[in-house]
């Protein structure tokens, strides 16, 4: 897609940080208007004014929003519409990982409302996204969901605690269920699993875990956020249109399925 051709609407879950960032960036430069969202207002206004800058600000929309709220949430996706259109592009993104001291909580540690927290965002916070943006692709005959997964959710979780691994494992099946319920041509819903991506999720570089974690990666580095933001881009072209309910593994060759 040129930048010359009727842009597609994008929205991008988290996308004022980090992976999120750059898939908005990277949307952008293909021609897309994007809208992002976090939960934090610096933030908001930060990704606001510095993709406004790169990229006009007709092409940029950016609110503060809790996907543990579902009114505020469809507000936003309303606000959406009435700017420009309905999504034609959805990327779930917004996560997060909670650490104690830089290390995850033992199993049998886990608060309930922690628990809840994170299966809110990660799980419950993607699904309510996606009734909100499929309807509208399936009856355009054009769509693509793009879920972020994790590494922690296809191998054995070395920092991750339970609730984010269950989480993210979970957007697996959610996807197979939107691939078998939309199943029709233009529509297409794929994950993209990262590996050690050296975004504020992550551990602070340096540290045993993270040195432990470089080791085990054949690239020989750490990943970062264009290194997905590449390849949701992709997802999101019509080039991809023949790709559809993949596990995209983005992680340097740290984890090969069979």
């Amino acid at each position: 897609m040129s930048a010359a051709a009727s842009p597609r609407i994008a929205v991008v879950t988290g996308g004022t940080r980090g992976i999120g960032l750059a898939c908005a960036e990277h949307l952008l430069a293909a021609g897309h208007r994007v809208a992002v969202f976090s939960t934090q207002a610096a933030r908001v206004d930060k990704a606001r004014e510095d993709l406004s800058r790169k990229f006009g600000a007709d092409n940029v929309i950016a609110d503060a929003v809790d996907l543990r709220q579902p009114d505020i949430l469809a507000g936003f996706f309303d606000k959406v519409r009435a700017a420009w259109s309905s999504p034609a592009v959805l990327v779930c993104n917004a996560g997060f990982s909670p650490k104690h001291a830089g290390k995850r909580l033992a199993f049998d540690a886990i608060p309930l409302k922690e628990w809840n927290d994170v299966l809110a965002v990660n799980l419950t916070g993607a699904m309510l996204c996606c009734q909100l943006a499929v309807p509208a692709m399936a009856a355009n005959s054009f769509g693509r969901i793009i879920l972020i997964g994790s590494m922690g959710a296809r191998a054995l979780p070395r920092s991750a605690g339970a609730s984010y691994v269950a989480s993210k494992s979970a957007l697996a099946g959610m996807a197979r269920s939107l691939v078998s319920e939309y199943a029709s041509p233009g529509v297409t819903i794929n994950t993209v699993a990262p590996g050690n991506i050296l975004t504020e999720m992550m551990v602070c570089p340096g540290t045993q875990i993270t040195q432990a974690a470089l080791a085990q990666i054949p690239a020989g580095r750490m990943g970062r956020p264009n290194d997905i933001a590449v390849v949701v881009a992709f997802l999101a072209s019509d080039q991809a249109d023949f790709i559809n309910g993949a596990i995209i593994d983005v992680n340097g060759g740290q984890y090969v399925p069979s």
